[in-house]
């Protein structure tokens, strides 16, 4: 099985400081992964540096067929096509609907033909069940119908790999819980990696996924044992 993401001996630097040092992963089709660690562990500069957010200063770092430490500013557009990101602050056009939130990003993205961006909007609508709030503003959505419009925009363009940053933050629990089984669901049947970071320890138990650490400007794998979840 081809990987998707390697990091071999990765240095990534935030703010030209170092976020995280001796990075070694990889990351196979479909796989689900829960990145954990502490505010300030790097978790975030870690997803950033998957869509060339953040620089690589050092080491091998690929995704997909992208030397991420010498990806030209012409091939970060072609990169983040193939990447569907969940944000914890939703990050939604507040004077446009949620149509229009999500025919942005495809025209954004190269779609040219409007009936191919309406059907495609109205696919990945009726995937979240958001189907009947399309032409809702977003300050008419509660929090976890805003969400599901975040996941149906990083669903447009048919991404290989989800990231999702923290995405239940700012969700009351069971709210949370319908998200994180939307992105498990998306993960188990449709083949996307999605990488998950998160400070719920709890949704581990719920939905089984490979864990990586931030620590210490370190990247571990921990026994699950170990996280003392509960």
């Amino acid at each position: 099985m081809d990987k998707i993401i390697e990091y071999k001996n990765v240095e990534i630097l935030r703010n030209e400081h170092v976020a995280l040092r001796e990075v070694e992963f990889s990351v196979n089709p479909g796989e689900f992964i829960y990145l954990i660690g502490r505010v300030g562990s790097g978790k975030t500069s870690l997803l950033k540096s998957l869509y060339a957010e953040v620089p690589i200063n050092s080491g091998e770092a690929r995704i997909f067929d992208y030397d991420l430490s010498s990806i030209r500013s012409k091939e970060v557009s072609f990169l983040r096509r193939r990447i569907g990101i969940v944000f914890q602050d939703f990050q939604l056009l507040p004077d446009r609907t949620a149509y229009a939130n999500l025919d942005f990003v495809l025209e954004a993205t190269g779609w040219k033909d409007k009936m191919e961006r309406d059907t495609r909007i109205n696919e990945v609508l009726n995937r979240v069940g958001m189907a009947t709030k399309a032409y809702k503003m977003p300050h008419q959505l509660s929090g976890g119908e805003q969400q599901r419009i975040v996941i149906a925009r990083a669903l447009l363009n048919n991404p290989d790999l989800i990231l999702a940053d923290e995405p239940t933050g700012n969700l009351d629990p069971e709210t949370g819980l319908q998200i994180m089984a939307h992105l498990y669901e998306i993960s188990a049947q449709n083949g996307v990696a999605v990488i998950v970071a998160t400070h719920n320890h709890g949704f581990v138990r719920r939905f089984p996924g490979r864990i990586l650490r931030c620590e210490r400007k370190r990247l571990v794998a921990p026994e699950i044992n170990a996280l003392n979840i509960r």
